[in-house]
């Protein structure tokens, strides 16, 4: 069943082609990474899904039921204002005490909840990030760059608390990163985004393609094994090989 439905989509930012026919659906329970370079359009994407940027042409058509968690890059936080973690989590909504600790327990940091929002690390306050995106149940988890700034260990231990709140709720997830060695072994299907989509399909198969080692070095690929695992389903997977900026089609 897909969650999403972007089709043809083209999104001018300032006069400039930000996103240029781009297709691709989003099934319930895949993980599904988009990477790129700079200037992609990779956070851009994201923002016409959850419906903050308007498309120039072509459409996106979500789920009647579709509940979307949100995880953002980082969050700007007042050092001097006092809020715990708990509080936070019931803003701007008033949020029970047993619903705030289960999405704590999901997002693996169960034992913070009487913590001062400030005082957190990086890697503690992204958590509490996915564990408010986690508060109301969402069948799609989409997640911009969410490791930005931590390490490898960081965001490798981030990724596999993903792949756990997969399982446990049966989300599907949609995530941008940079992190791609760790993320690509952590995703079932992988999007690669120049403004289109020039190529797409699972790890292996997007690792190997010539779009992919273009953008990113031919070390890439061999860098991949270090982290690949196996899935127990398949997902179409094709590359396009057009560089003209014309459509990619993915679904």
């Amino acid at each position: 069943m897909s969650l999403v439905n972007v089709n043809n989509l083209s999104v001018n930012l300032g006069g400039h082609a930000a996103l240029s026919h781009v297709d691709f659906s989003i099934s319930a329970g895949e993980i599904v990474t988009v990477i790129g370079p700079n200037g992609s359009g990779k956070s851009t994407l994201m923002r016409a899904i959850i419906g903050a940027l308007p498309p120039t042409s072509g459409g996106i058509k979500r789920a009647d039921d579709l509940r979307i968690g949100y995880v953002p890059q980082k969050l700007q936080i007042d050092a001097s204002l006092p809020m715990t973690v708990s509080r936070f989590l019931s803003l701007p909504r008033r949020r029970s005490a047993p619903d705030t600790q289960s999405a704590l327990a999901a997002a693996g940091v169960d034992d913070i909840g009487a913590r001062q929002i400030v005082d957190l690390s990086g890697g503690q306050l992204q958590r509490v990030l996915l564990a408010r995106a986690l508060l109301d149940r969402p069948n799609l988890l989409i997640l911009d760059e969410a490791t930005q700034g931590l390490d490898q260990p960081g965001a490798a231990s981030f990724y596999r608390q993903i792949e756990d709140v997969r399982a446990r709720l049966g989300c599907a997830v949609l995530m941008v990163s940079h992190d791609l060695h760790v993320v690509m072994a952590a995703s079932d299907r992988v999007i690669c985004l120049n403004g289109h989509v020039c190529c797409h399909g699972t790890p292996d198969i997007v690792a190997s393609a010539p779009e992919y080692r273009a953008l990113f070095g031919s070390g890439t690929q061999g860098a991949l094994a270090l982290y690949r695992h196996d899935h127990n389903h398949r997902h179409d997977e094709t590359c396009s090989h057009d560089h003209s900026g014309d459509n990619g089609h993915v679904g």
